[in-house]
């Protein structure tokens, strides 16, 4: 079963408390995503890393309910 926009981003907001999340469903199946994350926990890290914890966050959900997640990650000072 896909996983919901809502569920996504409870996910992530679970794991970036305070974060700024937009969650835009690609394809209209529930099953492809660009989630844009604005977390200070991103601070300091390069690109891999904060997608790291992104994949982390999602506790193996990725490849299974949810097929494709395209990132954009920054902390608060970098976002445009």
């Amino acid at each position: 079963m896909p996983m919901s926009a809502d569920d996504l981003r409870d996910h992530l907001t679970e794991a970036f408390p305070g974060a700024d999340i937009a969650i835009e469903d690609l394809a209209g199946d529930g099953d492809h995503y660009r989630a844009r994350i604005v977390a200070e926990a991103f601070r300091g890290l390069n690109r891999v890393r904060q997608h790291q914890l992104v994949y982390a966050a999602l506790k193996g959900k990725m490849g299974g309910e949810l097929h494709a997640l395209a990132l954009e990650t920054s902390a608060p000072a970098e976002a445009g």
